[in-house]
């Protein structure tokens, strides 16, 4: 798991660079229009958009973009319509891969992310296999150095998070939750005013494997590349990379 944070960490502060502020932005407005088709435009019973809209937020996507999102996904305004799906695959070392999309058009996308397999050193994978490695939870990412252990435990604990992971290598405290419970963990740390740097639901792999050497570089520029492609929304894989490798590399 620590690698999910390690990496997790570097993606949020790559994200913030002006050059991939435009894919961000795109990549939110397709998460909302979705969860409104889906759930319809009532962010006080519709959770998934609820979240989509407080990652916007936090992304400082603007308001008027937000609700045009929202009636575009409800169907009040015209616009494109998005599928969303999962692909799987290895990359170098056997690493497993998942990469969530949104597209409104599914075979350019399945062949742009089979060609971005293929020229990194990857292998585009057939439906469920690799999939049962991964478990859908909430994770929230603390520094050490901003929350005390104890009140987060609490915190924690009274929220119904099913674990709280000391991780020392990067100095943070890793919470998981069940995802059904997410905003509810999420509600209780704003309530105490307890500062998370990372608030997501992800897939956590149940192993992982170890990559170093020349694999290292080959395994991050699979999901770099992956990861700027416009229609993928997310990426996930089960690779165990150390601190030093990892911020040496990315």
């Amino acid at each position: 798991m620590a690698g999910h944070s390690r990496w997790a960490n570097i993606k949020h502060k790559k994200q913030k660079s002006d050059a991939k502020r435009g894919k961000v932005f795109t990549k939110l407005v397709k998460e909302i229009m979705v969860a409104a088709k889906l759930g319809g435009s009532d962010i006080g019973s519709n959770p998934r958009l609820r979240g989509a809209v407080e990652r916007a937020k936090s992304e400082n996507l603007p308001a008027d973009n937000i609700d045009r999102a929202i009636k575009k996904g409800a169907g009040e305004l015209s616009g494109v319509t998005y599928e969303e799906g999962i692909y799987e695959g290895y990359a170098a070392a056997g690493v497993a891969v998942l990469v969530a999309y949104m597209t409104d058009n599914k075979n350019r996308t399945a062949g742009d992310v089979r060609s971005i397999f293929t020229k990194n050193d990857g292998r585009f994978g057939e439906s469920g296999s690799v999939g049962w490695i991964f478990d859908k939870k909430g994770v929230f990412t603390f520094d050490m150095a901003s929350v005390k252990e104890e009140a987060l435990m609490e915190a924690a604990i009274e929220a119904g998070a099913d674990d709280v992971v000391r991780n020392d290598d990067d100095a943070v405290f890793e919470v998981y939750s069940d995802p059904t419970l997410f905003h509810a963990v999420k509600t209780a740390f704003d309530e105490k005013k307890l500062k998370y740097s990372v608030a997501e639901i992800s897939m956590i792999p149940k192993n992982t494997v170890k990559v170093t050497g020349g694999d290292v570089g080959k395994v991050l520029k699979l999901l770099d590349a992956l990861e700027d492609n416009d229609d993928v929304q997310n990426v996930y894989a089960n690779f165990d990379i150390s601190k030093e490798d990892m911020e040496k590399v990315a």
